[in-house]
């Protein structure tokens, strides 16, 4: 079925079609009217699920722990601010090794105050233990939902969908939504290996020696490692099922191209409209787009980008101090090659600021005539 709908509805229908027992979120713009949808659906029984009003981002983590550990598929949304909140409690979750999915939407961290889309938010949460993957359009935030709860549970780690504010949640394209049948085939129902059981007395979250804890983080980092294979194993199935199949990257016109642009969420159409308008007058450029962050799928980034002779990362994200995320990650996903790629780190986009494709021309064009990169990220747009 065809709708026309915003992406944080889009998320909401993905939330419907895949059953979820327990909702616990806190209003925060720009993700709030996921969580008026699903509150409103839960009222009119729609959604057969138990929607928990907690008073922060902080509580609504919380009660998905509790949730999760016993036994219940769960889901929550947050933005900004809100995803800093939870900061203490993704570890937790994490750790615990739960299949929680959440949706970020990507705003802008104060201070000063701004609501408008920059992926600071969540690639600091990086180091947390979530899953992490960023999409493009409301059609891909979805299926991407889907596919999450499909990779959480299967691996026993959390998910987190990421995606730009304003830029999808309140802008509307046409979804093709996927029957319920449909997904119920992808999606059987959860059943922990284990859970909270009144008959079954057990204990969570205990305290654990040096001589334990070293293995546990070990297999943590084992089980997100798995989440590359899996990704792309459940993306096929999906695409089987639906016809939009899904990867960990996306590679476009990147066999021969000499220049390839990296980057991620929304950005991603609007290089793609300069990639292809290069094209037509002959430059081999090509563009990557990333999907899959956490775990960092090194390998077949090598395979897609060293071959080529520059590589321009696109951040709509700042590390102070260092510059884009992304392109530190790049860099280092690349230092193996024993030749590799020119690598340009540039900063766009920061705080909502839009980036057209004559930007992402005047970018391309910039590094096509240097020679090798200066120490400082380009920072692409700047005002005096």
């Amino acid at each position: 079925m065809r709708k026309v709908i915003k992406g944080n509805h889009a998320v909401a229908e993905a939330v419907k079609l895949c059953r979820v027992k327990v909702i616990s979120a806190y209003p925060i713009t720009p993700q709030t009217t996921i969580s008026e949808e699903l509150a409103e659906r839960c009222a009119r029984g729609e959604i057969d699920a138990a929607f928990i009003k907690v008073e922060s981002e902080h509580s609504a983590m919380a009660a998905l722990v509790g949730a999760s550990t016993a036994g219940v598929r769960t889901f929550t949304a947050t933005s900004s601010h809100g995803l800093l909140y939870m900061h203490e409690v993704l570890h937790w979750a994490a750790g615990a090794r739960l299949p929680i999915v959440m949706v970020n939407v990507n705003r802008a961290v104060g201070a000063p105050w701004n609501i408008w889309a920059d992926q600071s938010d969540s690639v600091s949460q990086r180091d947390t233990g979530w899953i992490q993957i960023y999409v493009e359009s409301c059609q891909e935030a979805l299926d991407s939902v889907i596919l999450a709860y499909g990779l959480a549970e299967s691996l026993s780690v959390p998910v987190m969908i990421a995606y730009d504010a304003f830029f999808l949640s309140h802008t509307s394209e046409v979804v093709d939504v996927p029957e319920a049948a449909c997904v119920d085939a992808l999606l059987p129902a959860y059943e922990p290996a284990q859970r909270i059981e009144l008959a079954d007395p057990r204990m969570f979250g205990g305290m654990m020696s040096p001589e334990h804890y070293y293995e546990q983080r070990y297999l943590c980092h084992r089980r997100s490692c798995e989440a590359q294979e899996r990704l792309a194993e459940i993306g096929e199935a999906y695409g089987r099922a639906t016809g939009r199949s899904y990867d960990v990257l996306e590679a476009g016109r990147t066999d021969d191209a000499e220049i390839i642009v990296v980057c991620a969420g929304t950005m991603t159409s609007v290089v793609r409209i300069a990639v292809d308008e290069l094209r037509q007058l002959g430059r081999k450029v090509g563009l990557m787009k990333l999907r899959l962050f956490r775990p960092l799928p090194a390998e077949r980034w090598r395979n897609v980008l060293g071959g080529a002779q520059k590589v321009i990362v696109l951040d709509r994200n700042l590390s102070p101090g260092l510059g884009g995320a992304f392109a530190g990650e790049v860099m280092a996903a690349l230092y193996p090659l024993s030749s590799r790629p020119l690598v340009y780190p540039v900063v766009a986009g920061i705080g909502g600021r839009d980036v057209t494709p004559a930007d992402v021309r005047g970018i391309i064009e910039q590094v096509d005539r240097s020679g090798r990169p200066a120490d400082a990220p380009i920072f692409w747009g700047l005002k005096e």
